[in-house]
């Protein structure tokens, strides 16, 4: 699926998201979530001039406010399962960029955020994905298939830690410190992957 495409139902989901934005709520956007933060903010979300993709482990270039946005450091090789792309959107915070497609991590005012990558991946969804729609696997600039598992063992922990660390602060209100019932970094990760799963 794509912003791109004419189904009413991600017509409405773009435009809902003024809700959150009006309301200065919290909104986290991943992949195609941040696809449509971008469609709703103005900007055109396209494929890459040359076909290029983006599936599997690649790296990335946090910017120092991108390290700040949490008690961790982001990760440098982060999930990413995506055709298209997007320039940042004007008022919004640059927090993590990458080849190919610029735009991997952004904050727009205090509450909305944007990843074009998958920090809930889960070993279970990466191996069902590429065996699933191994066409994928095919396309320029993807990484084969054995490289996503390498990968996950590889940089798994990191996005973990940091991803635990990231909705400790931005579900407490952009403070430090941790929420009742969420100890640590994996505790976040294991509940939210029962209920992606």
């Amino acid at each position: 699926m794509s912003v791109n495409d004419e189904d009413a139902w991600v017509r409405r989901e773009i435009d809902w998201i003024r809700v959150p934005l009006k309301e200065d709520t919290p909104f986290l956007g991943i992949c195609l979530g941040a696809q449509m933060l971008a469609r709703h903010l103005g900007h055109r979300v396209r494929r890459h001039p040359q076909g290029r993709v983006k599936v599997g482990y690649y790296p990335t270039q946090p910017t120092e406010k991108g390290h700040c946005i949490c008690d961790c450091r982001f990760p440098n090789h982060v999930y990413q399962w995506h055709r298209e792309g997007f320039d940042l959107p004007c008022g919004a915070t640059l927090l993590a960029r990458g080849q190919d497609f610029e735009a991997q991590a952004f904050r727009y005012r205090g509450n909305a955020y944007g990843f074009q990558f998958h920090p809930e991946v889960t070993f279970a969804t990466l191996c069902r994905w590429t065996l699933l729609t191994c066409e994928r696997i095919d396309e320029p600039g993807a990484c084969p298939r054995h490289r996503h598992i390498e990968g996950w063992f590889r940089h798994d922990g990191a996005v973990a830690r940091w991803s635990g660390a990231f909705l400790r602060r931005w579900l407490a209100g952009g403070q430090p410190g941790v929420l009742p019932g969420w100890t640590d970094s994996s505790n976040w990760q294991e509940t939210a992957r029962g209920q992606i799963s």
